[in-house]
């Protein structure tokens, strides 16, 4: 079991859109689509996560496990996702008012 360090937290990467994950499955950088499970193996992670996220189960996941999942799709990480800290800035923001 790890031990978790208060002093320094994993950073979390939220991700931007489910269905942009699932658009980019079917067509990775190499134009090839990959499965849940497919995407898992390139990854190196359990396809469980890869099956939250698509579900919305899961918003976030450790930068490292970001950083797998846009690699393996042929896809910058800030495409993807969103670094939680950015994220929760954004959220508390409110939105702004635009005239027509």
């Amino acid at each position: 079991m790890h031990e978790v360090d208060m002093n320094h937290p994993v950073p979390l990467y939220r991700l931007v859109s489910a269905d942009l994950l699932r658009t980019l499955m079917r067509r990775t950088g190499t134009g090839a689509p990959v499965s849940v499970r497919e995407l898992a193996a390139l990854a190196g992670i359990p396809h469980g996560t890869v099956g939250n996220l698509l579900t919305r189960e899961q918003e976030a996941v450790s930068a490292n496990t970001a950083h797998r999942i846009s690699a393996a799709i042929g896809v910058d990480v800030l495409i993807l996702w969103l670094p939680a800290e950015r994220a929760a800035a954004h959220l508390d923001r409110p939105t702004p008012v635009v005239a027509l």
